[in-house]
């Protein structure tokens, strides 16, 4: 059976034994819209739970656009033109327009790459356009603490522009649900300190804190209390299909209208495989998200609802940048024994470092089950200290699963990664 995977810009076709694959779980097509640039003036002209955009923007002197990064395939070449002209329609011409990108805690994105996140004629409209920085105390303000006891600081461009709008993808998310919303507040322009709070073991141990749910589930809850703090005047939020066309837009107040493109994106994610597997192939769905290690994470918790416990987890990832930035780097190279770390981090004396979050969450992938990944850019010893098992191809390393599971063992493929929520079906 071959069968075509998510990996780096071009995909990876694979050979798998078509008598072990029970399931190849993608997801449920959604029809493109023919006029993506329509949808969102139509988006925002007629927004949910708010007035549109051109009357919120009379009477304010400036503007602040809050953008995802280079790891997030938002086609803002699209979604940006229809807001600036609502904004300039507004009294707001783009010179009084800052665009945020919310970087969260990943490094600043480059001159190139604000070509690729913006699109040309975005970037060279007159709109100011700035990198968050997580540690830069001198562009943050605390804006108070949530009930949840997280202390929260916020990105200076954002609370002291007049009108605030967030621009973000709404897809699963391993923590938080489902990503967009009120996640473009946080972590996109938060401090590290609060970061770290929210992303710290008492929210994410919890078994709900995970892909596909948001009731229940504290990561997200404590995530729109945070963003409640200071919310955006208007949400812009698109959804996108396999090949990354546009067939949702859902703008509005933030828990309203990221509600409803939540409720959108529900339809169209999961996938069912009848009883739990021996195997999971997966990937981190590809460029962008697949490249560093740090992202491939996801793809490996997202496979964890379907296979059974030492049932084996093999992703493929590109990782073209290699394992992350230096903290999480430097915390995996340094670390033997991972499970013990991250009991270490429940202590109540425990210091928080940076990225931990990413730490506890390969452990959860890595605790019950043995993952093996494939990569080109990471080599065979550097991968073996990431608690993952290096293998030169996807057949290779099925092969050598089925080996230990037996002939008769049973095999999911999720192509696209942390983009499907996997399910038993009787569940």
């Amino acid at each position: 059976m071959n069968i075509h995977l998510d990996y780096g810009r071009t995909g990876l076709d694979v050979e798998l034994p078509s008598e072990n694959v029970v399931g190849v779980l993608d997801l449920t097509p959604a029809q493109p819209l023919g006029d993506p640039a329509g949808a969102v003036r139509a988006a925002i002209s007629r927004p949910l739970g708010t007035r549109p955009l051109t009357e919120i923007a009379r009477g304010r002197g400036n503007a602040c656009i809050v953008v995802c990064d280079i790891t997030r395939p938002v086609p803002n070449a699209t979604v940006l033109p229809p807001l600036l002209a609502a904004l300039a329609d507004g009294g707001i011409p783009a010179e009084r327009v800052t665009i945020l990108v919310a970087t969260g805690t990943h490094r600043p994105n480059t001159g190139d790459e604000l070509g690729t996140i913006l699109g040309e004629a975005v970037r060279t409209s007159g709109c100011r356009v700035v990198n968050h920085v997580c540690t830069d105390e001198a562009s943050l303000r605390r804006v108070g603490t949530t009930s949840g006891g997280v202390p929260v600081a916020l990105n200076t461009h954002y609370l002291d522009a007049d009108l605030r709008i967030t621009c973000g993808l709404i897809e699963p998310h391993f923590m938080a649900g489902y990503s967009g919303g009120r996640k473009m507040v946080m972590p996109g322009i938060a401090s590290l300190s609060a970061i770290q709070d929210w992303h710290s073991p008492r929210f994410l141990e919890h078994p709900n804190a995970t892909n596909g749910i948001t009731r229940g589930n504290p990561v997200h809850e404590e995530n729109t209390r945070i963003a409640c703090l200071a919310p955006p005047d208007m949400i812009v939020d698109v959804v996108l299909d396999t090949a990354r066309r546009v067939t949702g837009v859902f703008a509005g107040e933030m828990v309203q209208a990221w509600e409803a493109g939540v409720a959108f994106v529900e339809a169209h994610v999961r996938a069912p495989v009848p009883e739990p597997v021996d195997i999971v192939v997966t990937t981190s769905a590809g460029w962008p998200l697949d490249l560093t290690y740090y992202q491939t994470v996801k793809g490996m918790v997202g496979a964890l609802p379907i296979v059974k416990p030492g049932g084996h987890i093999i992703i493929a990832s590109a990782c073209a940048e290699g394992i992350g930035g230096p903290d999480f780097s430097r915390t995996l190279l340094g670390t033997r024994d991972l499970q013990s770390l991250v009991r270490a981090m429940q202590q109540p004396d425990w210091e928080p470092i940076p990225d931990q979050w990413q730490v506890e969450e390969l452990a959860k992938a890595t605790r019950n089950n043995p993952v093996v990944c494939v990569s080109e850019g990471i080599s065979d010893d550097v991968m073996g200290r990431l608690f993952a098992a290096p293998a030169p191809t996807v057949e290779a390393a099925v092969s050598d699963a089925l080996a230990v599971h037996g002939p008769g063992a049973t095999v999911a493929v999720i192509p696209k990664g942390p983009y499907v929520i996997p399910y038993i079906a009787q569940r």
